[in-house]
């Protein structure tokens, strides 16, 4: 006798393609994370953009850092905010330092912060990141060691 044969998958094909799509969503999830924190940084990074232009502004006028927000014509550093960004503070030496405690701001980065120092050499400002508490793979490309 002819066995007539069924079309469909079996239940051994549908578990192998259960088992894939589980080790592809495993390998997937956390990066995306990664990725979504480091786009709430980026937030940070672009609020700190605005006091590196008010520090360069005081520099060229002055010929010294300001030594906090108010001498570099910035507004107080709580109302620097975002949905991830609770704070940037201008401090002496031309450190800028943002704090992340925003409303949205994911729990890895809560409470952690993005330092960048500023130091003048020939009538320009270079950055650095220096002692941020931030894990490494959060920080900016340029930043991480």
């Amino acid at each position: 006798m002819k066995r007539r044969q069924l079309a469909g998958f079996t239940l051994i094909e549908l578990m192998i393609v259960v088992a894939i799509i589980a080790i592809l969503a495993a390998i997937a999830i956390p990066a995306y994370q990664d990725y979504i924190i480091r786009t709430e940084v980026t937030e940070g990074i672009t609020a700190a953009d605005a006091a590196k232009a008010a520090e360069w502004d005081f520099v060229a006028n002055n010929g010294h850092l300001p030594t906090n927000n108010q001498s570099a014509g910035l507004a107080s550093p709580q109302s620097i905010s975002g949905k991830y960004v609770s704070s940037v503070d201008l401090s002496p030496a031309g450190r800028i330092t943002v704090t992340f405690n925003g409303p949205q701001a994911n729990s890895a980065i809560a409470n952690q912060t993005l330092v960048l120092s500023g130091f003048t050499t020939a009538g320009t400002i270079n950055w650095t990141c220096t002692n941020s508490t931030l894990a490494d793979r959060y920080l900016p490309t340029i930043c991480r060691h």
